[in-house]
């Protein structure tokens, strides 16, 4: 699995962890590639795994498996 290091990972939006470049791009409805930049929070937003777009909390929440919580 990828380390947290200096961002720039994938996480699985079905156990919330980090996991290999490999495995995001097998895997891209279910994977989030995240980006390095400055470092803050979202608030504990949603964001969904298939469009990469943040979502309302009651989305991410009927759709657990294909949405990423965001803390």
């Amino acid at each position: 699995m990828a380390g947290k290091g200096k961002g720039g990972g994938c996480r699985s939006a079905n156990s919330g962890r980090y996991v290999t470049k490999a495995y995001g791009k097998s895997h891209p409805r279910t994977t989030v590639k995240e980006t390095p930049g400055k470092s803050g929070s979202t608030g504990g937003s949603y964001r969904s795994a298939i469009s990469g777009r943040f979502v309302t909390s009651k989305y991410g929440k009927a759709n657990p498996r294909t949405t990423v919580r965001e803390k």
